[in-house]
């Protein structure tokens, strides 16, 4: 199982403290090494085969929202929110092929990440993308147990659809905003998985 870079360090010091442990304290081992389990399988990065042509969902988890709306960046846009709970993969990829031309990091709180708020007060990483089909937008967005966003983009990156650009780390959100024009294949309330999963794509064109 391949584990995300951004996770080794986690995993590192928990194996540490485990194995220090055994010497110490048996019985703290017992408590730390289903702990370690959970870390490994929190920062697991499986590969991931594209399902069709079309936009691909940049994270794993659950659709909370499909709205229209806007944004600076995008101009007039379909907004779908992803939840991810703690135990979804947390690895973040490209929806659509194109380069990086808007990164914007605001502060903020750290609401529960699964309330339509979260998009406008939490934490969050603005990565606006210039493709093909018009552009789009991935907004990374803190939860109320989320401690780091990492987003490993600048400005001028070219990006491949699918390609990972980065994580958050425990519950948290992710929300694309897609061309106002966009055929959705996916409803709320449905289960959906980075790199894999089709949102909708564009009349005739294949992104």
């Amino acid at each position: 199982m391949k584990i995300a870079r951004d996770g080794w360090p986690v995993i590192a010091f928990t194996a540490f403290m485990l194995f220090g442990s055994l010497f110490f304290s048996p019985a703290a081992g017992f408590v730390l090494a289903p702990v370690l389990g959970l870390v490994i399988w929190f920062f697991r990065d499986p590969e991931r085969v594209p399902l069709g042509d079309g936009f691909l969902s940049p994270a794993d988890g659950k659709i909370v929202e499909i709205v229209e709306t806007g944004h600076s960046f995008t101009g007039r846009a379909v907004k779908i929110g992803i939840f991810m709970n703690p135990l979804d993969v947390h690895v973040n990829r490209l929806a659509c092929s194109g380069t990086v031309e808007y990164l914007e990091y605001v502060p903020g709180k750290k609401w529960m990440a699964f309330a339509p708020k979260a998009s406008e007060v939490n934490e969050r990483m603005y990565v606006g993308i210039r493709t093909d089909f018009g552009p789009i937008l991935l907004v990374q967005i803190a939860g109320l147990l989320a401690r780091r966003i990492v987003c490993r983009l600048k400005k001028g990156d070219a990006l491949e659809r699918g390609e990972r650009f980065g994580m958050i780390k425990l519950g948290s959100k992710v929300d694309v905003y897609l061309p106002a024009g966009v055929q959705l294949a996916v409803t709320e309330g449905q289960k959906i998985y980075a790199g894999r999963t089709v949102l909708g794509g564009m009349p005739g064109d294949e992104a």
